[in-house]
């Protein structure tokens, strides 16, 4: 089984957090960006549960977990990917700043196809700083695959893929067949640290870089239906 885990680079929402309460959360010139060169940056912590259910599934006897980010400089992510233990790690440079969720599953979508294909693709619920949560089902539909939303507990046996969701009333066991999109919940549990020996080993690990023109992607499939205006 490969295993593509999309993950996406985000502020610190606690020092987000904290800079609004003071006050000192502040929007640039123009009128859209906010200000926030001393606010570090790090995995976004849906995405890092997606990755932990990954590994649960690899602690089962997976065969192969990719980790994906898209940005400019993605290398402290995923080098903490590679940590916890995926086996590849892939770079797609792109200005995120110019992209709206359609164009960011049109690259994932184009990355999936053009690395042979993935038997499980596994996202965050949703990004901490847009908290739009729409990518996953966007990508399941550009790959032809059906989507299990908000799971907290994935099993895999064969080609059949079986995803315990947490719903408003309750758990909800849904099954179906291989490949498919799912994506994460807080309720999957806290997500393992890497040990300091997996990050020495990890900043050996180099990543794949691409571009959207490296998969084939066509001007039209990068051009953004939603635009940020202030």
């Amino acid at each position: 089984m490969r295993i593509v885990v999309c993950a996406k680079e985000v502020l610190d929402p606690d020092a987000v957090n904290n800079y609004a309460l003071v006050g000192k959360l502040t929007i640039g010139a123009d009128g859209k960006t906010p200000e926030v060169a001393a606010i570090p940056r790090l995995i976004n912590a849906y995405d890092e549960q997606a990755m932990e259910a990954a590994l649960r599934l690899r602690d089962a006897g997976v065969d192969c977990i990719t980790a994906v980010s898209i940005g400019a400089d993605q290398n402290d992510l995923l080098k903490h990917c590679a940590a916890l233990g995926a086996d590849q790690i892939v770079a797609i440079e792109a200005d995120t700043q110019a992209l709206d969720g359609q164009v960011i599953a049109n690259i994932l979508a184009a990355y999936v196809r053009h690395s042979g294909g993935a038997d499980l693709v596994l996202c965050g619920r949703q990004a901490s700083d847009d908290d739009q949560g729409v990518v996953p089902a966007l990508l399941a539909e550009q790959l032809d695959m059906p989507v299990a939303p908000l799971a907290k507990a994935i099993e895999a046996a064969g080609t059949t893929l079986r995803v315990t969701r947490a719903t408003p009333d309750g758990e909800e066991v849904v099954e179906g067949a291989l490949p498919a999109v799912v994506t994460i919940t807080n309720e999957l549990g806290e997500p393992r640290f890497p040990s300091t020996k997996a990050k020495m080993q990890a900043r050996k690990m180099k990543p794949t870089v691409l571009t959207p023109q490296d998969l084939g992607l066509s001007a039209e499939a990068l051009q953004a239906r939603t635009v940020l205006m202030r």
